[in-house]
């Protein structure tokens, strides 16, 4: 493990703390111009999302309906009834992308599959570049607001559903996470830039309450027009 790393595990709590816990929670509200290129536009309802700490699963309430939840986890995902039956499966879901760009609609369950994907990496990061199999390296620091932010490249193994296989995190002085860049693969590989913000303290653990995605443009900067994914998070509970 490199000394940055360390430092900034140790920042949000340690890793020690995390892996006592077994899953998060938190009540979100996510909206963004991605959904509406994708066909699933999304209404300002907040959600309960759960997400898994030693496995990739994930969970959002409701889903499609009040009365379900989506299930995900990289070889599947599922829209159930809060009883468990299943409404709705796919199977190999990372496969029913093959070919797409920005503008190729999604249907409920690749939206689904987005969401369960995307939110188990934001809800499980920084700790996550200690995950089994995900190998870390320290890259050149960028300049944001008049602050240097260090920088940590992790590239994930293949059983590992995110963005993309390489993906970047920058931390501020403190230590704590500020930015996270990725290509997202399932929807044409276009670049993005995402901010985080405004850290709490739960149980324990340093969390944002606020994540907002850009489009990065060519010149390497976020595009102020293309807020791609916000998703605003509180009431966080590990258990």
């Amino acid at each position: 493990m490199s000394g940055l790393l360390e430092a900034v595990l140790d920042a949000h709590g340690g890793l020690d703390r995390w892996r006592g816990y077994t899953t998060v929670q938190a009540t979100i509200v996510t909206g963004g111009k991605l959904f509406e290129l994708k066909g699933q536009p999304q209404d300002a309802t907040p959600r309960r999302m759960t997400a898994a700490l030693q496995r990739e699963w994930a969970s959002v309430q409701p889903f499609g309906a009040p009365d379900q939840r989506s299930d995900f986890t990289p070889q599947r995902i599922a829209v159930e009834k809060l009883d468990g039956g299943v409404v709705t499966e796919l199977s190999r879901p990372r496969e029913s992308f093959a070919g797409h760009e920005l503008t190729t609609p999604w249907d409920p369950l690749q939206r689904g599959y987005f969401n369960g994907y995307a939110m188990w990496t934001y809800l499980n990061s920084p700790f996550l570049l200690a995950y089994p199999g995900v190998t870390v390296t320290e890259i050149d620091p960028v300049d944001e607001d008049g602050q240097t932010w260090s920088g940590l490249q992790a590239h994930f193994p293949a059983d590992i559903a995110s963005h993309s296989t390489a993906q970047e995190f920058y931390f501020d002085r403190d230590c704590l996470l500020r930015r996270h860049d990725y290509r997202v693969d399932i929807a044409g590989g276009f670049a993005a830039i995402q901010y985080i913000r405004d850290m709490v303290q739960a149980d324990g653990i340093m969390m944002p309450s606020q994540r907002r995605a850009y489009r990065r443009g060519a010149d390497g900067r976020p595009m102020p027009d293309e807020l791609m994914v916000s998703i605003d998070l509180s009431d966080y509970q590990f258990s």
